[in-house]
């Protein structure tokens, strides 16, 4: 599989003062990868063969592992990503959920799908039952240390579901990648679980060779579109192809309608201002498009000047790293210098050398669609662009024309009649180019529950119809395997005992 690499050295930064964090770690050799992958074979079967109720409780025992070391694993974490104690103690407590949730799925047992039919004159008996894919590579996402990382909601699922996994870590926060990886294989091992099991890998040219290794079945990632779409490529290129569930980031757009604006004006802009820099704007669920009716003609006259006030009143952070933050400066720029935008506001700038300022601009829907798809593309970070609408009947086209997104949102005011019939037509729309409509609410926060769909169109998702949260992601790593005229003593526990 080509040539062995030379060693080298993966350092992390404190975004606070862009110094290197802790001891660097060292990349995986090709040798190394190869290992890993071709060592899943053995575990594939035996974590399988467990079944789901002692998969369950190995899910549950590493929960356990990690809640255990929180202020270990919080003290490490801040150091690379600088996005504090408290964040970073939620987060932890959140993917330890997201373990304990789908152990709860594996123990109710309908993810399986099992079905029987037949057998009947002219009719073969049938049984079908959901089968694990596979070895599972996880490509770790740099602003979710933990809840889309090592022990994430990509190995959690690929796990419940009786796979392998191999984590690709990340650059930015290799040390925290280490220590969770050292905790999941210490709780798996102690629980029972077979070895080889569970493994990580760190470098760039390692993610790249673990995604060619034949062994593995399928990957999960999530990032930026361009990172998304090259390994897509590899995935649909290997000479046995494999199923890639990237997000690919989102600009989730929210809509004011005329009767929300014009009662709602400071809530909203508060609320806007609030999700638009949380987390430094570093999140996919970020509101990037903010379209509210134009104030020289419709109800609402006071959303602009309170959203700008609301915006003003922010204070920036530090980012993730210094090529986030020197691409969010980049897009920001690129945005300002737009000869159809404006800037609305500017918040407080934050301190260190990578600090982002949030930022506002304001444009008209004409000059948005005249400037499309440039205009609508994803600035990772606190910046938002709000677009003047004259109309719902100007605005529709315009926002189904805008390609998938994660999160679409409608504000209304359910007391208005003619709000509430603009309010079916945009949801209308966003159901067909979204993956999750809030209804007066906004799109950062995704709740770990059985009802979440957290996908979406492409290019939001390469595969719009799985989510990446809550107990559905386990269907990314199964596939429906049917069993036709079998004697029961030959088919798998879930399948014997259904009735056709």
């Amino acid at each position: 599989m080509g040539a062995e690499r030379a060693t080298a050295m993966i350092q992390g930064y404190d975004p606070r003062t862009g110094e290197p964090a802790g001891e660097p770690v060292a990349e995986t050799t090709d040798e190394e990868v190869d290992a890993v992958a071709s060592a899943t074979a053995l575990p594939f079967g035996i974590w399988e063969g467990l079944g789901p109720a002692a998969r369950a409780g190995v899910l549950d025992a590493v929960a356990g592992a990690l809640d255990a070391r929180t202020d270990d694993l919080v003290a490490v974490a801040d150091t690379e990503t600088a996005l504090g104690s408290g964040r970073l103690s939620g987060e932890v407590a959140r993917t330890t959920g997201q373990l304990r949730h789908l152990a709860g799925a594996l123990r109710d047992g309908g993810y399986l799908d099992a079905v029987a039919s037949g057998p009947s004159e002219g009719v073969p008996g049938l049984r079908r039952i959901n089968r694990p894919v596979g070895p599972v590579a996880v490509f770790a996402a740099s602003n979710f240390p933990f809840a889309f990382s090592v022990a994430g909601g990509d190995t959690a699922s690929a796990l419940a579901a009786g796979c392998p996994v191999i984590v690709k870590a990340h650059e930015n926060h290799p040390r925290t990648a280490e220590l969770t990886a050292r905790i999941v294989a210490g709780a798996l091992a102690g629980a029972g679980a077979p070895g080889g099991l569970f493994a990580i890998v760190h470098g760039v040219d390692a993610g790249i060779r673990l995604l060619n290794h034949p062994a593995i079945a399928a990957a999960g990632f999530t990032g930026s579109r361009r990172g998304g779409f090259a390994l897509a490529r590899i995935c649909a290129g290997r000479p046995v192809p494999i199923p890639f569930f990237g997000e690919l980031g989102s600009v989730n757009p929210v809509v004011v309608l005329p009767g929300a604006a014009d009662r709602d004006a400071e809530a909203i802009a508060a609320g806007y201002a609030a999700s638009l820099t949380l987390g430094a704007g570093q999140f996919c669920t970020n509101p990037g498009l903010l379209f509210v009716p134009d104030d020289a003609r419709l109800p609402g006259a006071g959303l602009l000047s309170a959203i700008a006030a609301a915006v003003d009143a922010t204070s920036g952070g530090p980012m993730l790293s210094e090529r986030i933050h020197h691409g969010f400066e980049a897009a920001a720029g690129e945005l300002e210098a737009h000869p159809a935008v404006a800037l609305l506001a500017t918040g407080k700038p934050g301190d260190g050398p990578w600090a982002g300022t949030p930022q506002a601009f304001r444009t008209s829907l004409d000059e948005f669609a005249a400037g499309l798809p440039g205009l609508a593309d994803e600035r990772f970070g606190p910046a938002g662009l709000v677009i003047a609408y004259p109309s719902v009947d100007d605005l529709l086209p315009v926002l189904a024309g805008l390609g998938g997104n994660l999160v679409g949102t409608v504000h209304v005011d359910t007391g208005s009649p003619a709000d509430v019939a603009a309010a079916r037509r945009v949801t209308a729309v966003l159901a067909r180019t979204t993956g999750r409509v809030v209804c007066n609410g906004w799109p950062t926060g995704v709740a770990v529950t059985l009802a979440q769909h957290h996908g979406g169109p492409w290019p939001a998702t390469t595969a719009p119809a799985y989510t990446s949260v809550g107990a559905a992601a386990i269907r990314r790593w199964l596939i429906p395997v049917a069993y036709q005229d079998f004697p029961p003593d030959l088919l798998p526990d879930a399948l014997r005992n259904i009735s056709p």
